[in-house]
């Protein structure tokens, strides 16, 4: 089983940029399709930006595209959601996923978050002057 931890969050001002870190303590990740989700208060995750396992293709929802980056290090078994041009609606808790079993990343993104295997506690974004 995987173990995701986020870190990077934090306060960021308008139009700054943020990068998020997701490791996996187990070492495993290098299987699995990866994403990026955020959660609104009283709202359900929503997912972000998502990443495949084989050929490293990417989904990102239209309200971070062209913002948001999600790469991965294999080697190092970490996700990384690189946040640019960050706006006041970007503030949420951002939690990293995993699955071994969605076949293309949009069908995790965008699919149902109850199905997704793994995730991790979360991280908190503050977007304020």
């Amino acid at each position: 089983q995987l173990q995701l931890e986020e870190s990077g969050g934090g306060l960021v001002q308008p139009g700054g940029a943020l990068r998020l870190s997701c490791v996996d303590r187990r070492s495993l990740l290098e299987d699995y399709v990866i994403g990026w989700f955020r959660q609104f208060p009283g709202k359900e995750r929503e997912g972000v930006a998502c990443m495949s396992a084989i050929d490293k293709s990417t989904y990102y929802s239209a309200s971070v595209k062209g913002r948001f980056t999600i790469s991965r290090d294999n080697a190092n078994h970490t996700v990384y959601l690189q946040m640019n041009n960050v706006k006041p609606e970007d503030a949420a808790v951002y939690y990293c996923a995993a699955d071994r079993w969605v076949v293309v990343p949009q069908a995790m993104c965008a699919g149902p978050v109850d199905d997704i295997a793994y995730w991790g506690k979360g991280t908190r974004i503050i977007v304020s002057s």
